[in-house]
């Protein structure tokens, strides 16, 4: 008798690698990436104000470090396959229902959209923690930005180009898109991640690793390096396009901005090779001090809008170089058995920045006008030069590799 043998394809889920993650990434921010400038101008058209856009920001945020702080407990109650499944649904219905709202419920649309990126992106960290070998995070860094340069850098502008020509078309986007993204999942067969032997053991409280974050001065290092990275990205993405508008040029040109501040992801490849010939420690510090610096001087030269958005596009160039730097110190610190909740406390500098950066804005508005934004988020990147200063020299040394 013949004995069917089934494929080995079908008997083990595949490993996706480097560039299956990295296009899982490359999805996700097609289905993200169109609503980047659309989201602040129509919370802008809805409320008026750059300090009301601060407000509702503000709570999201909150709401959004909330939800961190409890995912670890909530995935132990959904497999990791249906968290993510869930957090994929969410941003494209929140994406429509910001798309078809008015008032108030354009914020909660927002907000919906906004907390299921969370369960994605603390989701998609325990993957990358399972499936892409410490040795290779930095490759593994540029690659991802590389696949996802495409709709980072369209994607701002052409929404809001999109929704000049139909108001819903960018949503309508986004929740295609989002499908396409949940049909790449789950092709990966990337499941529930990797189970580690250690890890088997129950955990009474979730909030029970965080005494074990604080220990780590490697971790609070690289945590607040994300924080204040993320926190110049919000006040760049919400604020500059709203500066644009209030300087009498088009929303459109507001969406170019942050699309040529994505672009630069395209060289991201050149930046690695360039640290790799230096130190993690060198891009943290030139990343810091030039984006900083860029960022007061579109502050000071804030009565000329044509000179300020130049720098605060420059300012731009040097996050992204903290993109593929700033995160390393954490990912590289991180012990496996504790992958999946030092990748919770991780993700909660997306949320823990979404909460600062608006609620900070809202206190300099009263004060002074929104081109001070800016000299805040600039001041805070030079700050943290010298904790950078501490960050080991021979970091990332010889693990870096160049090749995408």
């Amino acid at each position: 008798m013949f004995q069917r043998r089934i494929p080995e394809s079908l008997r083990h889920a595949p490993n996706p690698g480097i560039k299956g993650v990295a296009m899982l990434a490359a999805a996700e921010s097609a289905t993200r990436g169109i609503l980047l400038s659309v989201f602040p101008i129509v919370i802008y058209r809805n409320f008026g104000d750059a300090e009301s856009v601060s407000e509702v920001y503000l709570v999201i945020g909150i709401a959004s470090f909330i939800l961190a702080l409890l995912s670890p407990a909530i995935s132990r109650l959904i497999p990791r396959r249906w968290f993510y499944s869930i957090g994929v649904v969410g941003i494209a219905g929140g994406a429509m229902l910001t798309g078809t709202a008015s008032g108030w419920l354009v914020g909660v649309g927002l907000g919906v959209s906004t907390l299921a990126s969370v369960i994605t992106s603390i989701s998609f960290n325990a993957y990358v923690m399972d499936y892409v070998e410490r040795t290779n995070l930095g490759q593994f860094e540029t690659t991802r930005l590389f696949y996802s340069g495409t709709c980072w850098a369209v994607g701002p502008f052409l929404g809001v180009w999109l929704m000049g020509q139909w108001a819903l078309a960018p949503f309508v986007f986004a929740a295609v898109a989002g499908c396409v993204q949940l049909i790449v999942f789950w092709v990966l067969r990337l499941g529930n991640g990797k189970v580690i032997t250690k890890a088997r053991r129950r955990t009474a409280n979730p909030l029970a690793f965080l005494p074990r974050f604080f220990a780590q001065p490697r971790l609070i290092a690289g945590w607040i390096f994300a924080v204040v990275r993320s926190s110049a990205w919000w006040v760049y993405i919400i604020y500059v396009p709203i500066y644009v508008v209030e300087s009498g040029y088009s929303e459109q040109l507001g969406g170019l901005t942050v699309s040529i501040a994505n672009a630069f992801l395209f060289i991201t490849p050149f930046m690695l090779r360039w640290m790799q010939a230096r130190s993690i420690r060198q891009a943290l510090l030139t990343g810091f001090v030039l984006s900083g610096t860029f960022f007061c001087l579109a502050f000071l030269a804030s009565g000329v809008p044509e000179i300020t958005i130049v720098a605060l596009i420059l300012a731009s160039l040097f996050l992204v170089l903290l993109d593929i730097s700033a995160g390393l110190p954490f990912l590289m610190a991180v012990k496996p058995s504790e992958r999946t909740e030092m990748s919770a406390v991780y993700a909660t500098y997306r949320d823990v920045s979404g909460a600062i950066a608006p609620g900070v804005v809202r206190g300099v508005l009263v004060f002074a006008g929104l081109p001070a934004a800016f000299a805040v988020a600039g001041l805070a990147l030079i700050a943290l030069v010298p904790l950078g200063l501490k960050v080991n020299k021979r970091l990332g040394a010889k693990r870096i590799t160049a090749t995408v």
